[in-house]
């Protein structure tokens, strides 16, 4: 490769790069240095630093300094892999010749190895060249052997593709094979590429291929499932296992008072999520039949989580374990659905979701994480327990394009009714603190806040008496279940 012609700079004492300086400068700082002005770090490399300075010198100007000794070389295997950066104090290069160099604080091994590719980029405009993410894959492919192995191997690659698979969804990793699969035969590294290969069709479940991570097998499966996601699932088991609960009996005992309780449950549930109707206008509707005039979706949305929190066979319906809970699932959400055609009730997603910041599990791992994850059901105890277990799998999986958080405390509240327990309702003023729990759950599977939130609104439900819609709707109103804002307003306890 040619080398860009040396411009006259004006040098700087702190690093002289003889490859950057005119023919008249390096003269001029071969002088100095004779006369001791300056010191050789390594041929070519001169500074009036110091020695106990050198490494942090080097580490600061490590692209000016290699660039300059090793011009045309490419960041290589590991290095590439960790995005440019030593490991272990080595820095992987490809040259055209292998050796060992040591500079202060840093070793650089060459590996003999092709120059800049297609799709290869400079660093800050110099001859030092950051690899194209194919490239840098194929290499960490190869076999290494030694102390320090210059690849990191397939466990790692794997990993990296499923990480760019979630990023950046299943569509980033084909063109990604179509460059890699043009690149093998330029690199001499077609051995490399069919490992990648089967790798990329494991990740996208088109191949058959032996992985070697947790996640890489969950995704190979024969119905992939969301490896992390069952993890987390596993930590919420094990702390639902060993911390027992508390479970207030149900209250709402005569056919009165479960109508008026399965109102109040399917108002509020709806309201959680953007559904908002005065109260008394939603009672109009669902208890005393009045027609429905204006937002007949909404009204509807309403309706179908009352029929399902009120009628047996769909109140008392607990959850599946296996393969079953898909059927189960989709019949429910139809059904609670059913006058919303433009949703696809009882269809799992096909487009990814997410709430915030928080994205759900990919619809190709829909459905093997909710048979996974159900198969942890019954290692928990019945009740209160399974309920929040049964809960947050589907809030986390997220199975379907709408309606997925009124399903969760349907399938919630159905694991309560079938133990006799009180049904839980969320209130408008707890909406924000049920969310964050879930959420710091989610990002951080810290269980507790959870499990204290919702045995706290489970005990502030079990306090009403639910024979008088009129005496519930105006004892919640007192304890500000209505209200919006908790910086305005605290969910009170109602006197017994």
């Amino acid at each position: 490769m040619d080398r860009a012609p040396k411009k006259a700079t004006a040098p700087d004492d702190t690093l002289l790069l003889y490859a950057e300086l005119g023919a008249a400068d390096v003269r001029a700082a071969q002088r100095r240095l004779r006369a001791a002005e300056l010191h050789r770090v390594v041929p070519g490399v001169v500074t009036n630093r110091p020695r106990d300075e050198w490494p942090a010198l080097i580490a600061r100007e490590r692209i000016r300094v290699l660039a300059a000794l090793f011009p045309g070389a490419v960041i290589g295997y590991r290095s590439a892999f960790q995005g440019g950066t030593p490991s272990e104090g080595t820095m992987f290069l490809n040259y055209s010749y292998p050796r060992k160099v040591e500079l202060p604080g840093l070793s650089v091994q060459l590996v003999r190895g092709p120059g800049p590719a297609p799709g290869d980029a400079p660093m800050m405009g110099r001859e030092l060249y950051f690899p194209s993410v194919p490239r840098l894959l194929l290499e960490n492919l190869t076999v290494s052997r030694g102390k320090l192995r210059k690849s990191v191997g397939q466990a790692a690659v794997e990993q990296r593709l499923i990480g760019i698979c979630e990023a950046r969804g299943e569509e980033a990793l084909s063109p990604l094979r179509d460059e890699a699969r043009a690149l093998a035969p330029v690199l001499g590294l077609e051995r490399e590429f069919e490992l990648l290969d089967g790798l990329i069709g494991g990740v996208l479940g088109t191949r058959r291929a032996a992985m070697s991570t947790a996640a890489g097998k969950a995704m190979a499966a024969a119905i992939p499932y969301d490896a992390h996601r069952l993890a987390l699932f596993e930590s919420l088991a094990a702390t639902l296992r060993s911390q027992p609960l508390k479970q207030p009996p149900a209250v709402a005992k005569t056919e009165t008072g479960r109508t008026n309780f399965a109102f109040l449950e399917s108002y509020f549930s709806n309201f959680i999520e953007g559904t908002e109707f005065d109260v008394a206008e939603a009672r109009g509707f669902v208890l005393e039949g009045r027609p429905i005039v204006e937002r007949p979706k909404d009204s509807h949305d309403i309706l179908g989580v009352f029929r399902q929190a009120l009628d047996p066979g769909w109140s008392h319906q607990t959850l599946a374990t296996g393969e079953p809970v898909l059927q189960q699932l989709r019949a429910r959400h139809a059904d609670q659905m059913r006058e919303r055609p433009e949703v696809a009730p009882g269809e799992f997603k096909t487009a990814a979701n997410r709430a915030g910041n928080t994205e759900f599990v990919t619809p190709r791992l829909t459905r093997g994480t909710l048979v996974e994850g159900s198969k942890l059901l019954p290692t928990v105890p019945a009740g209160t327990a399974r309920a929040l277990m049964a809960m947050f799998l589907v809030s986390e999986v997220h199975p379907f394009a709408d309606g997925n958080g009124r399903l969760a405390r349907l399938v919630m509240n159905a694991e309560l009714s079938v133990v006799n327990s009180c049904r839980i309702i969320i209130p408008t003023l707890f909406r924000e603190e049920y969310l964050d729990c879930l959420r710091l759950l989610t990002r951080e599977g810290n269980a507790q806040p959870f499990l204290a939130a919702m045995q706290q609104i489970h005990e502030w439900t079990a306090a009403f008496d639910y024979e008088s819609i009129e005496g519930v709707i105006a004892g919640m109103k007192a304890c500000n279940a209505f209200e919006k804002s908790r910086t305005q307003f605290k969910l009170l306890v109602p006197a017994r």
